[in-house]
């Protein structure tokens, strides 16, 4: 997501209200709808979701130089390196390793993907949908000596299992369809997940 300060705490606030107020109903699993998510700024999308992806190592940056800036999720909020969120940490949840069903799309891209790659290889979690836009990648700022700044695009993403990407990213199931279909092929994708929600223990 993109936009100022103000935009993301608004942003993080009712994101994380609207996660308390589904569990405090008793939700046994969740559906992570990332169709549509064309990326921004990672941190608010992980101070949303960190509760219900779960603390541990759930990423990395790759640099071409195989160096790896892990990802971790500790005590509901994400640390990228050394760098913390600035965010508030996500409340904790009455299922502390809950069921997820995963919703992509062609539009999901860049952070939007970074929280995608987080879910991958994640016990308990299935994906949905139509492949992602292609371009789960990160950016270094570099000052010039104009004090003009140059966005250079020069990491990959990696899953927890240390699997990079470097293109767009199939979901477990995957629906086909033309883009005048995108409507249907979304109603299809949820009604995939939460069938498969449905069927996990917990949810029966």
């Amino acid at each position: 997501m993109q936009g100022s300060t103000h935009t993301y705490d608004t942003y993080v606030r009712q994101g994380q209200s609207a996660v308390a107020a589904a569990d405090r109903k008793g939700t046994c699993g969740w559906v992570v709808d990332l169709r549509g998510n064309r990326g921004g700024n990672m941190y608010p999308m992980f101070a949303v979701v960190a509760a219900i992806l779960g603390d541990g190592h759930v990423g990395a940056f790759v640099g071409a130089d195989g160096k790896r800036t892990v990802w971790t999720v500790k005590d509901r909020n994400l640390k990228v390196g050394t760098n913390p969120s600035p965010l508030p940490a996500a409340r904790p949840l009455s299922r502390t390793h809950p069921t997820v069903a995963v919703l992509t799309d062609s539009q999901t891209a860049s952070a939007g993907e970074a929280v995608t790659v987080a879910f991958r290889g994640r016990p308990a979690t299935r994906s949905f949908g139509m492949r992602t836009s292609g371009v789960p990648t990160g950016n270094r700022r570099h000052r010039l000596s104009d004090g003009a700044a140059l966005v250079l695009t020069e990491m990959m993403e990696a899953d927890r299992t240390g699997r990079t990407y470097d293109g767009p990213i199939p979901p477990d199931e995957e629906f086909l369809v033309e883009p005048k279909d995108i409507g249907t092929n979304r109603d299809r994708a949820l009604a995939a997940a939460t069938l498969w929600l449905g069927k996990q223990p917990g949810c029966q």
